[in-house]
């Protein structure tokens, strides 16, 4: 029951990944604060990455998988979304976004060994 829980929202997760990277044009009305649009790019990747490494989905495929997509999303931008940019600090905050969810999601099934152990 857990592990199709995790499954389904990191589902949810990249749709939402999907429809931020691939929408048009940016967000109108956003605000322009510095830094959040690689602070989005960082939550898009890390967030399915974490729920599907809580779920026991294989690192040899989910990390892959991911950074391919990140470094594709980023062709597709500058190549055929007009109003938008391939810019290679949004692929740098998707790769970190990555990195971090694997060392969370390895920090919590560690801890959560450990916890299971001394039961």
């Amino acid at each position: 029951m857990r592990r199709r829980l995790l499954i389904t929202l990191a589902i949810l997760a990249g749709v939402i990944q999907v429809v931020g990277l691939y929408r048009p044009t940016g967000i109108e009305g956003a605000p322009a604060i510095p830094g959040l649009d690689k602070a989005a790019h960082l939550l898009m990747f890390g967030v399915p990455v974490l729920l599907l490494l809580l779920a026991a989905c294989r690192r040899r495929w989910v990390l892959p998988v991911f950074a391919a997509h990140a470094m594709v999303s980023e062709v597709i931008q500058h190549r055929f979304l007009p109003s938008r940019s391939g810019d290679p600090y949004d692929l740098l905050a998707d790769l970190i976004g990555i990195g971090l969810a694997t060392l969370a999601a390895w920090l919590i099934t560690r801890r959560n060994r450990r916890r299971v152990a001394a039961e």
